[in-house]
């Protein structure tokens, strides 16, 4: 096959998808990716599967850090081994997925309109539905963060793959452009003019879109723990004892600030494990829970002066290979979790309390910005993000850290993240991060928000939008063929 085709394809194809892969967070460059897309639109589906692969390798390459997996019973001459074929076989996948998306941009012509229409809307979808699986964790609707969060208020109207789809199409006019300017057409410079006049509409509507600061709803004041307690060694005597303390040390603080709740990162609690203190704060625990002989984990809510859990809402969204495996019931391995194979919990993100609903993202969740916009749509005043991010890199917390931040945009909604290492912070409703911890260290962070009851576009109407450009783009080639018949 590469015998067929110039060398020069191949090596643009796999530069392309390393600079994307560059482009997503932690970094969030959109112009970097629109010039990486370029050649996804120009090649053909051979090397679009390259650009696929290449990518996905470089934006998920922390999944080397699982290594080394000892502590698991995962043989140590095995561990690297494993880590590297769970790298490689995600990077086959996203090449499958990529390569059959521009097979079907081939079949109906690339240089069409109505075929970018449509195939931008079916990406932007698809990253929706992955989202909602378990094998998704960040697409290109998220490379507008941390760097342009003026293009990111979009997503108050259409979400992220909206954003996913808005991006294709400015590749693909940029694509447009640059072939007229490379055969010299005299409309070329005037094609350039319009492409950087819509960028620049786009920027000024996604920034007025924003919620401006001040107080929206009821106010709620909490303390976030993060006891940066390393996974490798969390369940020694050690450790468990300086997590006790910790967390003990948080309550007592808690009263004497008299905030609302304290809030916990996820699995701080083990199974059956109850609080080290009474307290007269509301405690919400990342933690563990049997219903019936099913192991859930789960955010934990412990009323004032309860040292028992008195309502959860357990993890949807599992990590494949890490909590859940396909077939699990035939087989000895229950993945590569210390504590066993966990369970599916109900789908609803929304936990009911005295005070008011919250939407929850237990770790991997944060990706699904459609189940939180369900939240938001049901109630949820605010947003929880719960999470133990160790061993992983820098890279990986990054990664969160913006998609938090798009949560908070696409339900204009405050989002408290809670996390074992890091990233937690206080994301405001228009993405901005008011206030954080640094990565790794322990420490409690008090912040202050408000509950909102407003909905955005997005809550509203889900993807409704994207549905409506992918049959605009179906229509639209349907008579382009009727004409040419």
């Amino acid at each position: 096959m590469a015998g067929n085709r110039p060398l020069w394809r191949w090596i643009g194809a796999a530069a392309a998808g390393v600079l994307a892969g560059l482009a997503l967070p932690p970094w969030g460059c959109p112009p970097l990716l629109w010039l990486a897309l370029v050649p996804l639109w120009a090649l053909g589906p051979a090397p679009a599967l390259l650009w696929g692969g290449a990518a996905v390798l470089i934006s998920h390459r922390w999944l080397l850090w699982l290594h080394p997996l000892d502590w698991v019973g995962v043989p140590l001459p095995l561990s690297l081994p494993l880590c590297l074929v769970l790298w490689l076989l995600l990077g086959v996948v996203a090449a499958v997925l990529v390569g059959a998306w521009r097979l079907l941009v081939q079949r109906l012509g690339p240089e069409r309109l109505s075929t970018a229409v449509l195939a931008a809307a079916v990406w932007g979808l698809a990253e929706v539905l992955l989202a909602k699986g378990p094998l998704f964790w960040i697409g290109v609707g998220s490379a507008v963060l941390p760097g342009d969060r003026a293009l990111a208020g979009l997503a108050q109207l259409c979400g992220a793959g909206g954003l996913a789809a808005l991006q294709l199409l400015l590749a693909w006019w940029l694509w447009r452009w640059l072939t007229a300017w490379v055969s010299q057409r005299p409309t070329a410079w005037r094609s350039a003019g319009a492409w950087l006049l819509v960028v620049l509409v786009l920027h000024g509507c996604g920034w007025c879109l924003l919620p401006v600061a001040g107080a929206a709803g009821d106010p709620v004041a909490l303390l976030v723990l993060q006891p940066a307690i390393p996974t490798r060694e969390k369940f020694s005597w050690t450790q468990q004892q300086a997590l006790l303390r910790r967390l003990a040390s948080a309550q007592a603080q808690a009263e004497r600030l008299g905030v609302d709740a304290l809030v916990l990162p996820e699995g701080a609690l083990a199974l059956g494990e109850t609080l080290p203190r009474e307290s007269q704060v509301e405690v919400l625990s990342g933690g563990f829970r049997l219903s019936g002989s099913a192991l859930r984990s789960s955010v934990l809510r412990f009323a004032p002066g309860a040292l028992q859990p008195v309502q959860a809402i357990d993890k949807h969204r599992l990590v494949p290979l890490g909590e859940w495996i396909p077939g699990a019931a035939w087989l000895s391995w229950s993945g590569l979790s210390a504590v066993g194979g966990v369970t599916f919990g109900e789908p609803s993100r929304v936990l009911q309390r005295p005070d008011g609903p919250i939407g929850v993202a237990i770790c991997y969740e944060i990706a699904d910005g459609a189940a939180l916009a369900a939240a938001a749509r049901d109630g949820a005043g605010w947003l929880l993000a719960s999470a133990n991010l160790d061993p992983y890199p820098a890279q990986l917390q990054g990664q969160f850290a913006a998609l938090a931040q798009l949560r908070a945009i696409e339900t204009g909604r405050w989002l408290v993240s809670a996390a074992n290492t890091g990233p937690s912070l206080l994301v405001d409703p228009a993405g901005a991060v008011r206030e954080r911890l640094p990565l790794q260290g322990a420490g409690t962070l008090a912040v202050a928000l408000e509950a909102r009851s407003a909905l955005t576009g997005y809550s509203r109407t889900g993807e409704w939008p994207l549905l409506l450009l992918a049959a605009l783009g179906m229509t639209r080639r349907i008579q382009s063929r009727v004409r040419q018949s």
